[in-house]
């Protein structure tokens, strides 16, 4: 089970921000996808935490860019009028489903 929990952790990282934009931004699809990808950088919030990586903590609600305070921030940036920005607004509430999923998958 750990297998399929971490092979869905990472597609949903990695591969399924390509496919919203696709979805999305079919001109700028390539772009789009690698700002998705790019927002893992909300990850450097870990660094805050002692310990950086804990298995038994969900990161959703305890790092301050995995809180909803962040989330009504991301949420804020879809009213930009840039593709670019709204990218990075949906690569990071994708990064908060994804990692509220991984806190599921893993009884956390």
């Amino acid at each position: 089970m750990d297998l399929v929990r971490h092979i869905v952790h990472y597609s949903c990282h990695f591969a399924v921000p390509f496919l919203f934009a696709r979805l999305f931004w079919k001109e700028h699809w390539r772009n789009a996808g690698l700002i998705m990808v790019g927002t893992m950088l909300i990850d450097l919030d870990h660094f805050l935490a002692d310990p950086v990586f804990d298995p038994s903590r969900c990161s959703v609600g305890f790092h301050p860019l995995h809180t909803k305070w962040a989330a009504l921030i991301y949420g804020g940036l879809l009213a930009v009028p840039s593709w670019k920005w709204r990218a990075i607004a949906i690569g990071c509430l994708w990064h908060l489903c994804t990692d509220y999923l991984d806190c599921r998958m893993g009884g956390i």
